[in-house]
């Protein structure tokens, strides 16, 4: 019994490293990097969240993106409701040109944000509601598997 017992043990620990639930790495160094960041809006306020989204954030994406530093940026909605527990409004996908890029502060970034509303006051207001009527927010950097 016990050797049957130590067997089954023995097995379900070898099997283990083939059921591994993490995800590949990314890309190699200088490759693209995918990040895709959700959003789950306190209910009610989602045409809100994002009003202001596409008015103080969308721009600033789009302004770094014409740097180089994002290669491909993507705003979605679901089409469906989900369960409360993995409900999300809006996923932002971003391909950044390469890991650094994805994960290093942009040193441009504050200057653009300047240049883009020169009314400081009312942008930093805005912002602060959009994080306020914020429930969750998420960023699952994704790498994608397809075979060639």
């Amino acid at each position: 019994m016990h050797r049957l017992l130590f067997a089954a043990l023995a097995l379900s620990f070898a099997a283990a490293p083939l059921f591994g639930q993490g995800a590949p790495p990314q890309g190699a160094a200088g490759q693209p990097y995918a990040v895709e960041y959700y959003y789950k809006v306190q209910w009610g306020h989602q045409q809100e969240f994002l009003s202001l989204f596409l008015k103080n954030h969308y721009p600033l994406l789009k302004k770094i993106q014409s740097t180089g530093r994002i290669l491909s940026l993507k705003v979605e909605s679901p089409a469906y409701h989900t369960t409360e527990d993995g409900r999300w409004d809006y996923r932002v996908t971003i391909i950044y040109k390469d890991s650094t890029a994805a994960t290093t502060a942009n040193p441009d970034e504050e200057s653009f944000i300047k240049q883009l509303w020169p009314d400081q006051e009312t942008y930093q207001k805005e912002e602060q509601r959009r994080f306020e009527i914020l429930a969750a927010h998420w960023d699952l950097p994704v790498t994608d598997i397809t075979p060639k």
